[in-house]
Parts: structure tokens; C-alpha cells; sequence
């Protein structure tokens, strides 16, 4: 017992104020540790220390990642950036000929159109035989143009003349303005389209009518502010046959003939179509990173075999790629492991080619036609989906075909193209390309 009063009270008032301390000590913990929490969310390099790795917003990591060279201990949400890209406005822009749609075709559907349901698909192709295949795109998720038009010979004008160069182009300086006039050309659709619709793109996918795919567009491949290319097949400059970037990086990208006199004016000449592309990326300041892609150019083209020096691979489709873009074709392999390592090395090495190793390339003998028997090489690999939508193009009929186009155009903002009739009779009425 305490004898004293005051002593007691003394003893009293430090109890209550030790209490008094507690209580605001549980009353003030969780919402300070909450503020600490948030705090180091925010402050990588401080929670990388405290926890030994990086965890970054999905658009960082993918910037990190953005080569694929770089090796980082980043951990990152792949899903939430897809569901950011989800909510994005995608235009997917689509250029070239129709050739084998039938075996491209559905693979742009399934692994780019579908994975991205709310991207808009853009088409602008020259009318020919096989334009007809284009009555394909009738399952695309959404169509914001469609146009199909009449190819013409384009005036050659000195400054192209003096920007660009003939050598190695099969048609030469005329298939390149042809080209360029082809990628420019979707993009003044897609500028058109923002026009009408009062609003803006954040990403364009620019790829082409021939590229078969073999897996997703994975979301690592939209890297704010750069411009996405493939490596190998650059021919001195950079792939020019696939480009992802924002509204910004794309514009440039696809400004293939009106960027001519800015080369021009800073001292390029005669450049080939992937030289002259990395010209413009340079001159604008715009980035590009490599990385590989799951795509390949279907072709038709005959090259000898084996390739040397200047000569052209042809891959197999069948390869475990990525791909990144080179020629292929659905064939059995005539070269593989060891083989594949001897012809590429014999190959210019300024001309640069996909990555052949680890058995990621398989090369075929294109020196003539398909093989036959070539279908069944090719429903094989692309699978019971892919290869059912080639057999219905070759069972297509006029009157199919005009109704696929029919639907097609009552829900495409911008339709430009001959009599759907026409373009349906001129490759139907002449046999399957």
C-alpha cells in the first residue's frame, strides 16, 4: 500500500499516461504503416533494397525489357499491362497483297485481331487475283477501313531518285515508292478514321498481309515512347517489315514518302528501303528497339539453294522460331542443326538474318514451288482452326464471297474498294492462287 497520498497520485497519473500512450500508439500504427507501404510502392530502388528485387509498373518493366539482350531481375505484371493495352485504342494496320491470305490470313486474326478484341483493323491493299481472300477478314473483331484499290504507276521524281536506290529491289525504285505509298497510305486512313471519329490512336501495329504467326503479340512488344522493329534481315538499315509503336513514334515510321526530302535535305542517298527506313527513325529522333517476333513472310519466290553470299533463306514454317519476319514457306525441312549453322555463316553478314540458333531455324529448298503435298505440311503446324479457314477460302463461291464483303462493309467506317462482285469473279472464276 502506498502510505502517501501524493505519492499515490504520482503513481496513478504515470499509469495513465503510459496507457494514454499505448492507445494512441495501436491508434496510429496501421494507418503509418499503410502510408510506408504506399511510400515504398512508389520508390523501387528503396523497396528493391529493402526486398531485393525490382517490382515495376508493367509499362517500366516492359521499357527494362525492352531489348532482348537486357537481362534484369524485374518481376512485373504482364496481365495488368495487357488489360492497360486492353483499354488502349489499337489501330492494327495492315499492308500488301493478298498472295496466300488463306494461310496468313487466319493467323492475324487468332493471334493479333482477337488477342487485342478492341484493336481496329485497317486494310489497304493493291486489287488483284487473289483479293478475293480478303472476304476472310469478315471474323475480325472490329473494321475501321477497308480499301482495295487499283494500283498505278507512280512518277519518279529526281529527289527519289537521289534519296533511294534500285539495287536489290526486284522491282526497282518503282516497287519501293509502291511500298512506301502502300505503309503511308494506311496511315492516312487511320488519320482520316481519327478525323471522322473525333479522337487518337495510342498504339499502331503496322504489319504485313503475308506474315503467318505462329504465336500471341505478346503485350512486351507495345514499349512506350520507342518504336518496336524485329531484328535481322535489315540490309544495312533496320526490319522494316512489322512496327509497333505509340501514335507519335508510328507516324514517323510510317511516313515513308514524305519524310523522302528531310533525308534527302540531311545528306541520304540512294538507300535501300530498310536504310532509308532507319534514315527516318534517325532524323526524327525516334528509338527503335529490337526484339524477336513470333512471325514469318509466307512467299511464293523462288531463291536458289543453298543461299551464298547475297542469297535468301527460306525457312520452313514449321521452325520453332520466333522468326522474326524472314521468308518462309510450308515445306519439309531439307536443313536443319548443324547444316542451317554452315549456310548462314556463309551468308553476308551486313545484310543481317534472324537468330539461327538453338534450332530455331529450319531452312527449305525454295528453289522451286511449293512442295506437294505442301498443304498437309501446312495444316499440320497451324492446327485444325487455322488450316479449316484455308480449305473454306478454296470452297469459297461468287456468291459467298460477295456476301462475306457485303458484311464486311455495313460495319467498316471507311469502305474503299471495285465492285465487291469484281473483286470476288476475278479470283474465284479463275481457280484457287
Amino acid at each position: 500500500m502506498l502510505k502517501h497520498p501524493k505519492n499515490a497520485v504520482m503513481v496513478l497519473a504515470r499509469c495513465f499516461s503510459d496507457l494514454d500512450r499505448r492507445l494512441l500508439l495501436l491508434i496510429l500504427i496501421p494507418p503509418l504503416s499503410l502510408i510506408v507501404f504506399f511510400s515504398l510502392s512508389s520508390l523501387s530502388p528503396v523497396r528493391s533494397f529493402i526486398l531485393g528485387r525490382t517490382i515495376l509498373h508493367p509499362q517500366q518493366a516492359v521499357m527494362l525489357n525492352s531489348t532482348d539482350s537486357q537481362q534484369s531481375d524485374v518481376v512485373f505484371a504482364p496481365s495488368s499491362w495487357k488489360d492497360e493495352l486492353d483499354r488502349s485504342r489499337i489501330a492494327v494496320c495492315l499492308v500488301g497483297g493478298a498472295r496466300r491470305f488463306e494461310l496468313t490470313g487466319p493467323s492475324i486474326v487468332e493471334k493479333i485481331l482477337l488477342e487485342y478484341p478492341n484493336s481496329d483493323l485497317f486494310l489497304n491493299s493493291p486489287m488483284d487475283s487473289n483479293a478475293f481472300k480478303f472476304s476472310l477478314l469478315n471474323s475480325a473483331p472490329r473494321l475501321a477501313a477497308v480499301r482495295i484499290f487499283r494500283p498505278k504507276p507512280m512518277p519518279e521524281s529526281e529527289l527519289q531518285l537521289r534519296v533511294l536506290t534500285a539495287h536489290n529491289s526486284p522491282n526497282g525504285i518503282q516497287g519501293l515508292l509502291q511500298y512506301f505509298n502502300l505503309v503511308e497510305g494506311c496511315l492516312t486512313l487511320i488519320q482520316q478514321y481519327q478525323k471522322q471519329n473525333n479522337f487518337t490512336y495510342d498504339w499502331i501495329v503496322r504489319t504485313r498481309v503475308d506474315g503467318y504467326w505462329n504465336a500471341p503479340l505478346d503485350p512486351k512488344f507495345f514499349v512506350p515512347g520507342k518504336y518496336l522493329v524485329p531484328p535481322g534481315t535489315n540490309y544495312g538499315g533496320l526490319n522494316d517489315r512489322l512496327g509497333i509503336g505509340d501514335l507519335n513514334t508510328s507516324t514517323v515510321a510510317l511516313s515513308r514518302l514524305s519524310l523522302l526530302p528531310q533525308l534527302d535535305a540531311a545528306g541520304f542517298h540512294q538507300l535501300n528501303s530498310e536504310a532509308s527506313f532507319k534514315a527516318q527513325l534517325t532524323t526524327r529522333k525516334v528509338t527503335p528497339v529490337l526484339k524477336r517476333l513470333p512471325f514469318c513472310i509466307v512467299t511464293d519466290r523462288k531463291y536458289d539453294f543453298p543461299p551464298v553470299r547475297f542469297g535468301v533463306p527460306v525457312a520452313a514454317i514449321s521452325s520453332p522460331g520466333p522468326l522474326s519476319g524472314v521468308k518462309c514457306r510450308p515445306c519439309k525441312p531439307v536443313c536443319q542443326g548443324p547444316c542451317v549453322g554452315d549456310v548462314m555463316e556463309g551468308l553476308n553478314k551486313g545484310w543481317g538474318w534472324t537468330d539461327w540458333a538453338n534450332g530455331t531455324l529450319e531452312l527449305c529448298n525454295a528453289h522451286g514451288d511449293f512442295d506437294e503435298g505442301w498443304e498437309k505440311m501446312f495444316d499440320k503446324v497451324a492446327g485444325k482452326k487455322l488450316s479449316s479457314e484455308r480449305k473454306r477460302v478454296w470452297k469459297l463461291t461468287v456468291e459467298k464471297c460477295i456476301a462475306n464483303f457485303n458484311k464486311m462493309r455495313n460495319r467498316t467506317g471507311i469502305w474503299d474498294t471495285p465492285p465487291v462482285d469484281e473483286i470476288c469473279k476475278t479470283g474465284i472464276t479463275s481457280g484457287p492462287k
